[in-house]
């Protein structure tokens, strides 16, 4: 190990030597970036491991302090890479790439970026489920709240734990569009400052009490009064004379009960928990994902759709980890598993809110 150390060192050092005149020649070779962000020939040498890695840095902006933790990033992103080559290899329905997490952990991505506390217990202040009787045979084969204009770009959380507030707000937003007509992106910081009762910040959250939140505080504010900080901050009492954003009440969705999230995500945009801490989610670059997880839940998104394709149902759901994850943001998740609590347990604590006008 310390040889192979050494090796990629000395590579580093005369890879950097001969790229001080070639300036940004490297962006303009043989390399091509797919969809997937490598190609197979990347991973025939140490050398050409060098050279993707040298390019992927330049795509994403990526600085290292010193040569050591580049170093350490480097055998984090060859480890990466390995994973997300021979899922590759064995899958079909949705692929990996490698996109800016490429140089983490997987311990250190799901530190950062999970943040459901689904160990709160759910409040019971929640309405019947509004949609009982909606039959499900009439519903649309289709539906995608982003063509209808209720869905707002996706947001990056960033380094905190707020993925609660993230799927909240984007619920919120999406029925204010339907019954305003106006789609108004909303603050998910004053969910962090504010909501403190039993949320906690970047420490993680449940949609459920953030939503109880905005009933009891008569709304909430708009995210270019409140922007985010990608941190906990205070809670700002005078932005009280700010245009807030109201909802009336909220449900939560049957669990367990896949036509029930379905007759509930045809009417709108629903906040869903899911299990995120499988590997492949921090590369998932595409297609409709059916790989392994379970049911313990972990991560707060926003489901905005659903759909068919080569045989396969989904939903779409909206993550909040920017826009260069996923489908640009997105995922299609499997649907119609045949287990009740649905893929990654999403079928499990769904929820949404209402408003009257």
């Amino acid at each position: 190990m310390a040889y192979s150390r050494l090796l990629i060192l000395s590579l580093f050092i005369s890879f950097l030597a001969s790229t001080a005149l070639a300036s940004n020649d490297l962006l303009h070779d043989d390399h091509h970036f797919s969809i997937l962000g490598y190609g197979p020939h990347d991973v025939s040498s140490i050398d050409r491991l060098i050279r993707l890695f040298e390019s992927w840095m330049e795509r994403h902006g990526k600085l290292y302090h010193n040569i050591e933790e580049k170093l350490h990033r480097f055998e984090v992103f060859r480890d990466n890479l390995d994973h997300i080559d021979e899922t590759n290899k064995k899958i079909k329905n949705y692929w990996l790439g490698l996109n800016e997490f490429a140089d983490m952990t997987h311990e250190e991505f799901k530190k950062k970026y999970l943040g459901l506390n689904a160990d709160l217990p759910r409040s019971g202040k929640a309405s019947e489920f509004s949609y009982k009787d909606v039959h499900f045979e009439a519903l649309p084969k289709s539906v995608d709240w982003r063509k209808k204009g209720a869905v707002t770009p996706v947001k990056n959380q960033g380094n905190c734990g707020s993925c609660w507030a993230f799927s909240t707000v984007a619920a919120v937003e999406g029925i204010n569009q339907i019954v305003t007509g106006n789609l108004t992106s909303l603050s998910e910081q004053e969910l962090i400052d504010c909501d403190t009762t039993y949320n906690n910040g970047c420490n993680g959250g449940l949609m459920d009490y953030a939503f109880q939140y905005i009933i009891g505080t008569n709304g909430l504010h708009k995210e270019e009064d409140y922007p985010y900080l990608m941190e906990e901050g205070t809670c700002d009492t005078k932005k009280d004379v700010s245009e807030v954003i109201t909802i009336d009440g909220y449900h939560d969705v049957p669990a367990n009960d896949d036509a029930s999230l379905v007759k509930a995500l045809a009417q709108q945009p629903i906040s869903v928990a899911i299990e995120a801490s499988g590997r492949d989610f921090q590369f998932y670059s595409g297609g409709v994902f059916d790989g392994h997880c379970g049911t313990a839940l972990d991560h707060g998104v926003t489901a905005v759709g659903y759909g068919s394709t080569k045989g396969l149902d989904y939903i779409i759901v909206k993550n909040s980890w920017g826009s260069r994850w996923g489908e640009s943001g997105f995922i299609r998740m499997k649907r119609n598993t045949g287990k009740p609590e649905g893929i990654c347990g999403i079928n499990k604590m769904a929820s949404y809110p209402t408003k009257n006008k």
